[in-house]
Protein backbone atom coordinates (compact mmCIF):
# COMPACT_ATOMS: atom_id res chain seq x y z
CA UNK A 1 0.00 0.00 0.00
CA UNK A 2 2.97 2.33 0.58
CA UNK A 3 4.35 3.44 -2.77
CA UNK A 4 7.60 5.43 -2.64
CA UNK A 5 8.92 6.83 -5.92
CA UNK A 6 12.27 7.96 -4.49
CA UNK A 7 13.26 8.23 -0.85
CA UNK A 8 14.15 11.87 -0.16
CA UNK A 9 17.45 12.69 1.53
CA UNK A 10 16.48 14.65 4.61
CA UNK A 11 18.25 15.96 7.69
CA UNK A 12 16.39 15.55 10.98
CA UNK A 13 12.99 16.27 9.41
CA UNK A 14 9.78 17.12 11.21
CA UNK A 15 6.65 15.20 10.25
CA UNK A 16 3.32 17.05 9.99
CA UNK A 17 0.33 14.70 9.78
CA UNK A 18 -3.35 15.36 9.11
CA UNK A 19 -5.87 12.55 8.60
CA UNK A 20 -9.42 13.74 8.07
CA UNK A 21 -12.62 11.83 8.71
CA UNK A 22 -12.92 11.89 12.50
CA UNK A 23 -12.96 15.50 13.78
CA UNK A 24 -11.52 18.46 11.91
CA UNK A 25 -13.74 21.43 12.73
CA UNK A 26 -13.40 24.29 10.27
CA UNK A 27 -11.20 22.01 8.12
CA UNK A 28 -8.44 23.51 10.24
CA UNK A 29 -5.99 20.61 10.09
CA UNK A 30 -6.50 19.80 6.41
CA UNK A 31 -6.16 23.41 5.29
CA UNK A 32 -3.18 24.05 7.56
CA UNK A 33 -1.35 21.05 6.09
CA UNK A 34 -2.20 22.15 2.54
CA UNK A 35 -1.00 25.70 3.27
CA UNK A 36 2.27 24.42 4.70
CA UNK A 37 2.85 22.05 1.77
CA UNK A 38 2.26 24.88 -0.71
CA UNK A 39 4.95 26.98 0.99
CA UNK A 40 7.67 24.34 1.14
CA UNK A 41 10.85 25.11 -0.79
CA UNK A 42 11.62 22.37 -3.28
CA UNK A 43 8.37 20.61 -2.43
CA UNK A 44 8.04 17.21 -4.04
CA UNK A 45 5.49 14.44 -3.65
CA UNK A 46 7.71 11.43 -3.12
CA UNK A 47 5.12 8.80 -2.35
CA UNK A 48 1.58 7.80 -1.48
CA UNK A 49 -0.21 5.36 0.78
CA UNK A 50 -3.12 3.80 -1.12
CA UNK A 51 -6.28 3.47 0.95
CA UNK A 52 -8.76 1.98 -1.53
CA UNK A 53 -8.65 -1.44 0.20
CA UNK A 54 -8.96 -0.10 3.75
CA UNK A 55 -11.57 2.67 3.49
CA UNK A 56 -15.35 2.54 3.31
CA UNK A 57 -15.75 3.83 -0.24
CA UNK A 58 -19.37 4.80 0.43
CA UNK A 59 -18.10 7.22 3.07
CA UNK A 60 -14.79 8.26 1.47
CA UNK A 61 -15.61 8.14 -2.20
CA UNK A 62 -13.13 8.24 -5.10
CA UNK A 63 -13.34 11.29 -7.34
CA UNK A 64 -13.75 11.53 -11.10
CA UNK A 65 -12.49 14.14 -13.54
CA UNK A 66 -12.63 14.60 -17.28
CA UNK A 67 -9.42 14.48 -19.29
CA UNK A 68 -9.53 16.34 -22.60
CA UNK A 69 -13.27 16.68 -22.18
CA UNK A 70 -14.15 13.03 -22.78
CA UNK A 71 -12.02 10.50 -20.88
CA UNK A 72 -12.86 9.92 -17.23
CA UNK A 73 -10.07 9.50 -14.71
CA UNK A 74 -10.70 8.03 -11.26
CA UNK A 75 -8.64 9.16 -8.27
CA UNK A 76 -8.74 6.74 -5.35
CA UNK A 77 -8.40 7.80 -1.69
CA UNK A 78 -4.80 7.99 -0.54
CA UNK A 79 -2.42 9.66 1.87
CA UNK A 80 0.05 11.87 0.01
CA UNK A 81 3.64 12.30 1.17
CA UNK A 82 5.38 15.59 0.37
CA UNK A 83 8.90 16.64 1.39
CA UNK A 84 10.51 20.07 1.28
CA UNK A 85 12.02 22.80 3.44
CA UNK A 86 10.54 25.49 5.65
CA UNK A 87 13.69 26.57 7.45
CA UNK A 88 14.28 22.88 8.16
CA UNK A 89 13.34 19.66 6.38
CA UNK A 90 9.64 18.83 6.58
CA UNK A 91 7.47 15.89 5.56
CA UNK A 92 3.74 16.59 5.17
CA UNK A 93 1.46 13.54 5.21
CA UNK A 94 -2.22 14.19 4.59
CA UNK A 95 -5.35 12.39 3.45
CA UNK A 96 -8.47 10.62 4.75
CA UNK A 97 -8.27 8.19 7.63
CA UNK A 98 -8.71 4.51 6.77
CA UNK A 99 -11.72 2.52 7.94
CA UNK A 100 -9.86 -0.76 8.54
CA UNK A 101 -6.59 -2.16 9.85
CA UNK A 102 -5.62 0.83 11.96
CA UNK A 103 -2.82 -0.97 13.85
CA UNK A 104 -0.97 -1.99 10.67
CA UNK A 105 -1.59 1.44 9.10
CA UNK A 106 -0.11 3.14 12.16
CA UNK A 107 2.89 0.81 12.14
CA UNK A 108 3.50 1.54 8.48
CA UNK A 109 3.54 5.30 9.16
CA UNK A 110 5.88 4.81 12.11
CA UNK A 111 8.21 2.72 9.91
CA UNK A 112 8.06 5.45 7.27
CA UNK A 113 8.96 8.12 9.84
CA UNK A 114 11.85 6.03 11.13
CA UNK A 115 13.18 5.40 7.62
CA UNK A 116 13.05 9.15 6.90
CA UNK A 117 14.88 9.99 10.14
CA UNK A 118 12.00 12.00 11.62
CA UNK A 119 13.00 13.51 14.97
CA UNK A 120 9.76 15.31 15.81
CA UNK A 121 6.13 15.00 14.69
CA UNK A 122 2.95 17.05 14.87
CA UNK A 123 -0.65 16.19 14.12
CA UNK A 124 -3.12 18.96 13.25
CA UNK A 125 -6.88 19.24 13.69
CA UNK A 126 -9.82 21.40 14.71
CA UNK A 127 -12.33 20.76 17.48
CA UNK A 128 -15.76 22.44 17.88
CA UNK A 129 -16.03 24.48 21.06
CA UNK A 130 -18.30 27.01 22.77
CA UNK A 131 -16.08 29.96 21.86
CA UNK A 132 -16.66 33.24 20.04
CA UNK A 133 -15.48 33.94 16.49
CA UNK A 134 -14.48 37.43 17.66
CA UNK A 135 -11.76 36.17 19.98
CA UNK A 136 -8.31 34.78 19.08
CA UNK A 137 -8.38 31.04 18.42
CA UNK A 138 -6.99 28.95 21.25
CA UNK A 139 -4.87 25.92 20.32
CA UNK A 140 -4.81 23.04 22.76
CA UNK A 141 -2.29 20.22 22.64
CA UNK A 142 -1.81 16.56 23.41
CA UNK A 143 1.63 15.01 23.83
CA UNK A 144 3.24 11.59 23.91
CA UNK A 145 5.25 12.22 27.10
CA UNK A 146 4.77 14.18 30.31
CA UNK A 147 8.00 16.13 29.80
CA UNK A 148 6.88 17.09 26.29
CA UNK A 149 3.49 18.16 27.63
CA UNK A 150 5.20 20.51 30.08
CA UNK A 151 7.09 22.12 27.20
CA UNK A 152 4.10 22.78 24.94
CA UNK A 153 1.59 23.83 27.63
CA UNK A 154 -2.14 24.53 27.04
CA UNK A 155 -2.93 20.85 27.21
CA UNK A 156 -6.18 19.25 26.07
CA UNK A 157 -6.96 17.18 29.14
CA UNK A 158 -10.74 17.20 29.12
CA UNK A 159 -11.56 14.32 26.78
CA UNK A 160 -11.71 10.56 27.18
CA UNK A 161 -13.60 8.35 24.74
CA UNK A 162 -13.67 7.33 21.08
CA UNK A 163 -10.85 8.68 18.96
CA UNK A 164 -9.52 8.77 15.41
CA UNK A 165 -6.62 7.07 13.68
CA UNK A 166 -4.60 10.29 13.88
CA UNK A 167 -4.43 9.89 17.65
CA UNK A 168 -3.52 6.21 17.23
CA UNK A 169 -0.60 7.17 14.99
CA UNK A 170 0.48 9.85 17.48
CA UNK A 171 0.52 7.23 20.23
CA UNK A 172 2.54 4.77 18.14
CA UNK A 173 5.06 7.44 17.13
CA UNK A 174 5.60 8.19 20.80
CA UNK A 175 6.11 4.50 21.57
CA UNK A 176 8.73 4.41 18.81
CA UNK A 177 10.66 7.23 20.48
CA UNK A 178 9.53 10.04 18.17
CA UNK A 179 8.16 12.91 20.32
CA UNK A 180 4.78 13.86 18.91
CA UNK A 181 2.43 16.73 19.68
CA UNK A 182 -1.22 16.94 18.62
CA UNK A 183 -2.40 20.51 17.99
CA UNK A 184 -6.15 21.21 18.14
CA UNK A 185 -7.61 24.58 17.20
CA UNK A 186 -10.84 25.46 19.01
CA UNK A 187 -13.42 26.47 16.38
CA UNK A 188 -16.74 28.14 17.28
CA UNK A 189 -19.26 25.32 17.16
CA UNK A 190 -21.82 27.42 15.30
CA UNK A 191 -19.51 27.77 12.26
CA UNK A 192 -17.52 24.56 12.63
CA UNK A 193 -18.81 23.14 9.34
CA UNK A 194 -17.19 25.86 7.24
CA UNK A 195 -13.50 26.49 6.49
CA UNK A 196 -12.04 28.61 9.30
CA UNK A 197 -9.07 30.82 8.32
CA UNK A 198 -8.60 31.94 11.97
CA UNK A 199 -8.22 28.31 13.06
CA UNK A 200 -5.82 27.54 10.19
CA UNK A 201 -3.72 30.57 11.08
CA UNK A 202 -3.67 29.68 14.77
CA UNK A 203 -2.51 26.11 14.04
CA UNK A 204 0.26 27.26 11.73
CA UNK A 205 1.41 29.95 14.14
CA UNK A 206 1.68 27.39 16.94
CA UNK A 207 3.39 24.88 14.63
CA UNK A 208 5.85 27.56 13.52
CA UNK A 209 6.68 28.31 17.14
CA UNK A 210 7.08 24.73 18.35
CA UNK A 211 8.81 23.23 15.29
CA UNK A 212 10.91 26.25 14.31
CA UNK A 213 9.45 26.38 10.80
CA UNK A 214 9.37 29.31 8.41
CA UNK A 215 5.69 29.84 7.56
CA UNK A 216 4.30 33.01 5.97
CA UNK A 217 0.95 33.94 7.53
CA UNK A 218 0.29 37.24 5.74
CA UNK A 219 -2.27 35.87 3.26
CA UNK A 220 -4.10 34.23 6.13
CA UNK A 221 -4.20 37.53 8.01
CA UNK A 222 -6.28 38.99 5.18
CA UNK A 223 -8.52 35.93 5.04
CA UNK A 224 -9.13 36.14 8.79
CA UNK A 225 -10.37 39.72 8.54
CA UNK A 226 -12.77 38.89 5.69
CA UNK A 227 -14.01 35.79 7.49
CA UNK A 228 -14.84 37.62 10.69
CA UNK A 229 -16.65 40.34 8.77
CA UNK A 230 -18.83 37.72 7.04
CA UNK A 231 -19.63 35.95 10.29
CA UNK A 232 -20.50 39.28 11.93
CA UNK A 233 -22.89 40.01 9.05
CA UNK A 234 -24.54 36.62 9.53
CA UNK A 235 -24.84 37.11 13.28
CA UNK A 236 -26.42 40.55 12.77
CA UNK A 237 -29.18 38.95 10.69
CA UNK A 238 -30.05 36.42 13.39
CA UNK A 239 -30.96 37.74 16.85
CA UNK A 240 -30.92 34.20 18.30
CA UNK A 241 -27.36 33.67 17.06
CA UNK A 242 -26.32 37.07 18.37
CA UNK A 243 -27.71 36.13 21.79
CA UNK A 244 -25.77 32.87 21.75
CA UNK A 245 -22.54 34.69 20.90
CA UNK A 246 -23.13 37.22 23.67
CA UNK A 247 -23.73 34.39 26.13
CA UNK A 248 -20.52 32.67 25.09
CA UNK A 249 -18.54 35.88 25.39
CA UNK A 250 -20.07 36.52 28.82
CA UNK A 251 -19.37 32.88 29.75
CA UNK A 252 -22.97 32.45 30.87
CA UNK A 253 -24.05 29.85 28.33
CA UNK A 254 -25.09 26.67 30.16
CA UNK A 255 -26.18 24.43 27.32
CA UNK A 256 -25.17 24.90 23.71
CA UNK A 257 -26.75 22.51 21.22
CA UNK A 258 -26.51 24.93 18.32
CA UNK A 259 -27.77 22.54 15.62
CA UNK A 260 -30.31 24.89 14.07
CA UNK A 261 -28.11 27.91 14.64
CA UNK A 262 -25.13 26.18 13.03
CA UNK A 263 -27.21 25.26 9.99
CA UNK A 264 -28.30 28.87 9.48
CA UNK A 265 -24.86 30.40 9.89
CA UNK A 266 -23.27 27.78 7.64
CA UNK A 267 -25.94 28.42 4.99
CA UNK A 268 -25.13 32.12 5.13
CA UNK A 269 -21.38 31.55 4.72
CA UNK A 270 -21.89 29.14 1.82
CA UNK A 271 -24.02 31.77 0.09
CA UNK A 272 -21.14 34.22 0.28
Amino acid sequence: MLDIETWPKLREPVLVLTLTGWVDAGEAGALASATLAAQLEGARQFGTYALDDIVDLQQTRPTVELVEGTTRRITWPKVTLIAGRAGRDVVVASGPEPSLRWPSFARDLVDLASRLGVVQAFTLGGMPAAVSHRYPVNVLATATAHSLAQEVGAMRADYEGPTGVQTVVQHELGRAGIPTVGLWAQVPHYVSGNPSPPAVRALLARLRELAGLHIDLRDLDEQVERYREKVDEGVAERPDVAELVRAIEAQTVEEVSGDAIAAEIERFLRDQ
